[in-house]
This record gives structure tokens, C-alpha cells and sequence, in this order.
């Protein structure tokens, strides 16, 4: 088993390797360089036809991507602890806050990075007003996410999960492309700190 990974700040990659940490469980990385985009190469898609990063290669050749899949497949294999949650209500309220923060926070940051920032320029037209517009879209999603923070430890309570990893790396990276947490956020501040010092956020 091997994991195409790129170094940080990539938010995808990243997911894994915080999972893996948090699991205990060692996988090979082999980097792969975004910024020389040999993740786009044609050998490169053979592995994922989108050109994405990261990449599970399963000891048989097979080939999984998207983050939130490859960590559910690891899950399977290293049940514990469980990231996904633990009954069949946990697990829904795992999937629930994956999906709303990634639509609801992701989505503005990567709107910002295709179409504000100078690394990603040489890709494509960049539509700059769109782009500025969604840096007041993404503040407004940290202060509804400050809202629900209040009273939790993590995201979906008081134990760690897959939501954890996921908004952690959303928030991380978009500091990374200039967009900092709103200082009238105490909640997400708190939860961000908890968040940051477990061993498994350096990975």
C-alpha cells in the first residue's frame, strides 16, 4: 500500500495523513509535485483520471481517491479508534458536518484560491470579483460555524472525528492563502487551538 501525498499546505492530502496519524497506522508517502503539476501528467492519471491528489495504491494495483473515501476504506481495515463514529447515529452526524463544512466553508476558500491567488494564475482565467466575493462568504461560514461550536469540545461533540480532521485542514489552509479566523470567533478559536495540538496535526 502507497500514498500519493503532497506536502502541506494541501488540504487533501493532509486529511490522510492526519487520519493515518490519529490511527496509529504507517503508510509509504510518495510526494508528488502540485507546483511542477506532475500530478497532472498523463502517468500521473492513470492512477486518478481527474489529476488529483491524494491517491491510495492498494497492494493489488488498485486505485482510490478522495480523501473522505480513502479514510472510510482505512477505517474499515483499523476500526480503532473510529473516526466515522461509532453507532448509526454518530456516523450520521459524522457524514452531516463533513459535508456541510465542506460545502459551506470549503467551497468560498477554494473559490479564493482559483481566483485571487497568484500560484493558481497560470492555470486559467481568474475571475478576481467572484474570487474577493467569497472572502466575505467564507467569514460569515466561520461565524455560523462559531455558533455551533459553542458548548462542544469537537465538532459533532465531545469526541474526535473525521469532521475534526476536515474542518482543521479547511482552516489551515485558508490561512495559508490569507484568510484568517474572524476575531469575534471565540468558539472556533478554542476548538482550532484543541484541534492544532494534537500530535496528529503536525502529519
Amino acid at each position: 500500500m502507497k500514498l500519493y501525498n503532497a506536502p502541506i499546505p494541501a488540504p487533501n492530502p493532509r486529511r490522510v495523513r492526519i487520519f493515518l496519524a490519529e490511527k496509529g497506522v504507517s503508510v509509504p508517502l510518495e510526494d508528488v509535485s502540485i507546483r511542477d503539476r506532475a500530478h497532472k501528467s498523463p502517468e500521473f492519471r492513470q492512477k486518478n483520471s481527474l489529476g488529483q491528489l491524494p491517491v491510495l495504491e492498494l497492494d493489488d494495483g488498485t486505485h482510490l481517491s478522495e480523501s473522505v473515501a480513502i479514510c472510510r476504506y482505512l477505517e474499515e481495515l483499523h476500526p480503532t479508534p473510529p473516526l466515522f463514529g461509532r453507532t448509526a447515529l454518530e456516523r450520521a452526524h459524522v457524514d452531516m458536518w463533513i459535508r456541510r463544512l465542506e460545502l459551506t466553508v470549503m467551497t468560498p476558500v477554494g473559490a479564493v484560491w482559483v481566483h485571487t491567488h497568484p500560484l493558481t494564475s497560470r492555470l486559467g482565467t481568474q475571475y478576481k470579483d467572484y474570487g474577493e466575493s467569497n472572502r466575505e462568504r467564507y467569514a460569515k461560514a466561520l461565524q455560523w460555524f462559531d455558533r455551533e461550536l459553542e458548548g462542544r469540545e469537537f465538532v459533532t461533540g465531545s469526541v474526535y472525528t473525521m469532521a475534526d480532521i476536515i474542518g482543521l485542514t479547511t482552516v489551515d489552509f485558508a490561512k495559508f492563502i490569507g484568510l484568517d479566523m474572524p476575531a469575534d470567533t471565540p468558539h472556533l478559536h478554542a476548538w482550532h487551538a484543541r484541534v492544532s495540538a494534537r500530535p496528529s496535526a503536525k502529519a
